[in-house]
């Protein structure tokens, strides 16, 4: 039983996209039916992270957002306490 379901303009063009970049590469036709079924199927497999993606902001952070905080910290040799945080922070 097929089922409509309505996308915008910029969507149906980048499904479109998608289906003719599959033939060109591939040299096969696949419709845009089998298309979505296979993108679903991905997500479907994948489902934490298309749930996290509609999320207003990510807590905890991500892996990838550890690492670039943590390439950005560096030893500066000076031992600091709280003291020091709050003069620092509140003068």
């Amino acid at each position: 039983m097929a089922t409509a379901v309505k996308v915008d303009e910029e969507a149906k063009e980048r499904l479109e996209e998608l289906q003719a970049e599959i033939r060109l590469r591939t040299g096969q036709s696949v419709t845009q039916q089998a298309l979505l079924t296979r993108l679903i199927d991905d997500a479907y497999a994948s489902r934490a992270e298309v749930i996290d993606s509609f999320r207003e902001s990510t807590v905890p952070l991500s892996e990838s957002e550890k690492r670039a905080m943590q390439e950005g910290r560096f030893a500066s040799g000076v031992e600091t306490d709280e003291d020091d945080i709050d003069d620092i922070l509140y003068g």
